[in-house]
């Protein structure tokens, strides 16, 4: 009996390990060398930055900006601001003004970028974690490496961008069109999309990443957070950051740095100052120090390279890597040893083919139990907390909690299956997991290579297996050890795939609880009374879901993101108001009530996650000036119609957005001075806009448009023109109430607008 409970504990030893061993458990001070990264002193910064909303056009954006030239200069670099107009494929037009230095290497050799944004998502975040982090740890990291005083050997240009929130505008212009981005060799981006937890490191690259590889591993970062599969699923995904753009424009490879932890804060007024996990941004210092020291030595002109490394962290050793070349070598061992360990448990009596696949009966059962009960109770909790819509992101303010409530369902299923399926022997029992864990890795060695380090813990399984055939009673410390792989790996990933990828992959708890179960069948499998330990993960999990129930609701802590804005028709005079939230509340009802129907428009604005309007109302009739268009040329040459046209602004504008129907053509388009992106040469630009969305223009310097067009000659060419400003609280037109302290603007739509409407018409 007190076997079996030491290696009970040291299994939760293990689990417990695979989270501490992930970051820094505390944060250097102000008392800190002065060649030494503090993130307190890096907090000073952050503090400053992120006193108010700053995004592109803001009052306070110039503000920010001017904080961190004054603070490069006074560090003795000489910091230049990079301007000018971009338009890249999201169909997002800007003008970045980019902070640039640069402090000057011995060699003439490639140089390292270090890389981050300065302005803010629109239009409430205040943008502490996204990415003030990135900003104040660049900031405070150079500050240490020039307190050495050593030149280094390469180049090391600081890029703080603008206009990342926007469309990767900064990125654009600094890639295309300054100078220096043709001797970048490396970058470091610093990034967050949450404002807590470990930070991942993901490459990007056009090459395979062995060099980059063994650079990062030579580096020796204290706290790394890496895996393959998390790059491949990244490489997969539409995700961009500014580092996107070296890569695909520049050939130029890179790390990104990103944590993503708290993703309720993501883009929200509660990423300031005072929310962002303090050992997370200790965590984003110790990655860029011994990065910085490293490759601003190192060579940066030869880190391309064919080959690709299977690679993932564990604690004491860090990163484990190796190159994709032994992923089918290493499979096939795996089968062979599996299959010799069969042919000699049978040999030695101590495994029989009936108990065998009698074995695989609980295991399955588990796995499509805890899969489909995860599933169905992720989309019970939807039912019974409709209010969960409103997060549009898809991970509650208790998120965590579900987490752990579906980690113990599933533990609770398993121990179920494995009671209710009686098995007479650990050593038979062990085989179907096995088998199943060699399928998957089957799997992943054809369609996702990335995800073959899963084959590390099969090897582990397969001497656990040997004990249990060799030993009438195996000793159960050893077996407990044998699993320390497989827990100290994989079960960050139970937590990581639902933060990361939202709660509706909590089935993904379910799956990857039950294969890491069966694997623990060396030690589970000894336990006695499954049925006993099956209730009490039930009740663990049922006090979880209680706790839950309790955080659900809405307060100051965890406020609810609502909306409103109001729209003005100036074609036929009239107004309304509209609201993206599934639930009205107190704050909008003020406005818009349960009753009123939906009026049907096509050009909603809709949101990254593909929100619309859900409910208007009318609204009183405000004398808002719209635009004054003008058209300065009209000249039909051939077949084609040419067209300049000026939109200039009446009252000050944060926003333009420009519509036209899918069959309106458009042979070539500029906008002031930028030409719209084209899929070829003798194509038609705006050809692949999704829905009627020509671009957006995000407005700086109180700049108008000015457009340059051709159409076909005889096409009625109407454009739709939407023109947005931020000041639905504060326009003197308007009184609209203080949300209480329990409510946020929602984030990834356009909010607290007032916004006119009009229709161009080309005849």
């Amino acid at each position: 009996m007190i076997k079996k409970a030491i290696s009970l504990l040291l299994l939760i030893v293990a689990v417990y390990w695979s989270f501490l061993a992930m970051m820094p458990q505390s944060i250097s001070n102000l008392n800190t060398d002065e060649n030494q990264f503090s993130t307190q002193r890096a907090l000073v910064h952050l503090k400053e930055l992120t006193k108010a909303p700053h995004f592109v056009g803001s009052e306070e954006h110039e503000n920010v900006r001017n904080y961190i030239v004054n603070e490069l200069n006074q560090l003795g670099l000489k910091a230049k601001i990079q301007e000018g107009y971009s338009l890249r494929d999201w169909g997002n037009l800007s003008k970045p003004k980019n902070i640039i230095a640069k402090i000057e290497g011995s060699n003439n050799s490639k140089a390292l970028l270090l890389l981050s944004h300065y302005d803010s998502a629109p239009q409430a975040s205040l943008g502490a974690s996204d990415a003030g982090s990135g900003v104040v740890t660049i900031l405070e990291g150079v500050r240490a490496f020039l307190a050495n005083g050593t030149q280094p050997k390469n180049d090391i240009i600081i890029v703080i961008t603008d206009a990342e929130e926007l469309g990767l505008n900064g990125a654009d212009i600094f890639v295309n069109r300054h100078p220096w981005a043709k001797d970048v060799g490396l970058v470091l981006n610093f990034e967050a999309r949450g404002s807590g937890g470990p930070s991942y490191m993901l490459m990007e690259t056009n090459a395979g990443n062995a060099n980059l590889m063994k650079g990062f591993v030579e580096a020796n970062p204290q706290y790394p957070v890496a895996n393959s599969l998390a790059y491949s699923i990244y490489k997969m995904l539409p995700n961009d950051t500014d580092l996107t753009v070296f890569r695909e424009d520049g050939d130029i490879e890179g790390f990104n740095f990103a944590f993503i932890g708290d993703h309720f804060d993501y883009h929200t007024y509660m990423d300031n100052y005072e929310r962002l996990d303090r050992n997370t941004l200790e965590h984003q210092a110790s990655y860029l120090m011994p990065l910085l020291s490293y490759f601003s030595e190192a060579d940066l002109s030869n880190l391309k390279t064919d080959v690709d490394y299977i690679y993932f962290n564990v604690p004491l050793f860090k990163v484990v890597m190796y190159p994709f070349s032994w992923i089918w070598p290493m499979l096939i061992l795996a089968l062979v040893l599996f299959g010799g360990l069969i042919a000699y448990g049978i040999k030695k009596e101590r495994l029989n083919v009936k108990l065998m696949l009698k074995g695989f009966v609980p295991f399955l059962v588990a796995l499509i139990t805890s899969v489909l009960v995860c599933y169905l109770l992720w989309e019970l909790m939807l039912v019974l907390y409709p209010e969960y819509s409103e997060m549009l992101h898809g991970f509650t303010y208790n998120g965590y909690t579900y987490i752990l409530a579906f980690a113990f369902v599933t533990l609770s299923l398993c121990f179920w299956a494995y009671n209710k399926f009686k098995q007479e022997s650990v050593a038979n029992t062990l085989i179907a997991p096995i088998t199943i864990w060699l399928v998957v890795c089957l799997f992943v060695a054809m369609y996702l290579k990335g995800a073959s380090f899963f084959i590390v813990p099969v090897f582990f399984a397969l001497i656990a297996l040997y004990v249990t055939i060799k030993q009438n009673e195996p000793n159960l410390y050893l077996l407990a050890l044998l699993c320390f792989p497989l827990l100290l790996i994989f079960t960050p990933f139970i937590k990581m795939f639902p933060v990361g990828l939202g709660l509706k992959m909590l089935i993904s708890v379910g799956a990857l609880g039950a294969l890491i179960f069966g694997l623990l069948l060396p030690v589970l499998g000894f336990l006695n009374h499954k049925k006993r330990w099956s209730r009490i993960s039930f009740m663990v999990a049922l006090i979880v879901l209680i706790v839950a129930h309790f955080n659900a609701s809405f307060n100051e802590e965890q406020p609810k993101p609502n909306s409103l804005v109001y729209v003005l028709n100036a074609d036929n005079n009239t107004a309304n108001w509209a609201t993206y939230d599934s639930m009205l509340d107190t704050w909008t009802k003020n406005f818009i009530t349960e009753e009123t129907d939906v009026n049907s428009n096509e050009n909603t604005f809709s949101s990254k996650y593909n929100s619309r309007f859900t409910y208007t109302a009318e609204a009183t009739i405000k004398h808002i000036p719209d635009s004054k268009v003008t058209i300065s040329k009209d000249t039909i040459i051939g077949d084609l119609r040419h067209i300049e046209m000026s939109i200039v602004q009446q009252r000050s504008i944060n926003k333009f957005d420009l519509y036209a129907k899918s069959e309106v053509k458009f042979k070539d388009f500029k906008v002031n001075g930028v030409e719209a992106y084209k899929e070829t040469a003798d194509g038609f630009a705006f050809e692949m806009r999704r829905g009627n969305r020509l671009f957006s223009y995000f407005v700086s310097d109180n700049d108008s448009l000015h457009l340059d067009f051709t159409v076909p000659k005889n096409q009625k060419t109407q454009i739709q023109l939407y023109e947005s400003s931020f000041d639905l609280l504060t326009n003197e037109l308007f009184t609209i109430p203080k949300r209480t302290k329990e409510m946020i603007p929602k984030p990834f739509i356009l909010n607290d607008a007032i916004i006119v409407t009009k229709t161009i018409d080309i005849n």
